[in-house]
């Protein structure tokens, strides 16, 4: 990873991008002036799917939930490049990627310091013909080995200690040629080799099951579905 100073923006990205990485990036924007726009999706703000000849790319503003982010919508307390939560999540990422696991590769970042604040944005890799679960799961019910081929799936990334903060159905991803990813890394972490964080992490998946099933009836997922994915996950 390079990492770039210029005034209060703080940019870091792949190394092999060193002459292509400027503030622009990161701006919706000046992709639509561009026409490379091609897709987006709203939150708690807009991510931006954009396009460079033929590599399509994600751009995430981080903005807060909860009641605070009512109030601070997208600012964050300071205390140095390494602890924001883009570097944080771009440093993840790509362990995870070296490790091998079906993770988007981190493309490039920026953090803003606004006095004891900062705000921050990250690319990542887009996943080619992907959908999440939830889309999924509402156009049609799968296949027994697609459960099993989730859970094994999580377990790759529990096996490297990695906890995901938000394990849930709209993170799981399936791409264009049918293989499984898991996206969405703010706030993760390695944490020690302990049962306790991999079952509670587990039982946050479940849930999310649950409130989509009792959100829209055109989720095509039934409880014992979820006995098909601890299979895959304890093989």
């Amino acid at each position: 990873m390079l990492i770039e100073t210029q005034d209060t923006r703080v940019l870091f990205f792949q190394d092999e991008l060193k002459d292509e990485i400027t503030p622009e990036y990161f701006d919706g924007a000046y992709w639509q002036r561009n026409n490379a726009i091609i897709g987006s999706a709203f939150g708690r703000g807009i991510t931006w799917f954009f396009k460079i000849n033929h590599d399509e790319f994600v751009l995430r503003h981080y903005h807060r939930g909860g009641l605070i982010g009512k109030l601070i919508k997208d600012a964050y307390f300071y205390t140095g490049l390494e602890s924001t939560r883009a570097y944080q999540e771009f440093v993840v990422t790509q362990k995870l990627i070296d490790k091998g696991l079906p993770a988007p590769k981190p493309i490039a970042g920026q953090v803003i310091k606004k006095g004891l604040f900062y705000q921050a944005d990250l690319i990542t890799q887009k996943i080619e013909g992907a959908n999440d679960l939830v889309a999924v799961l509402k156009d049609r019910a799968l296949a027994n080995d697609d459960y099993k081929q989730i859970g094994a799936m999580i377990r790759r990334f529990h096996d490297v200690e990695l906890w995901h903060a938000d394990l849930n159905t709209h993170n799981i991803i399936l791409d264009g040629d049918g293989k499984w990813w898991l996206i969405d890394f703010d706030r993760c972490k390695f944490k020690s080799a302990a049962d306790s964080w991999k079952k509670a992490n587990l039982a946050r998946l479940q849930r999310s099951f649950v409130k989509e099933k009792n959100k829209d009836s055109a989720f095509k997922w039934q409880s014992s579905d979820w006995d098909l994915l601890l299979a895959g996950y304890d093989n």
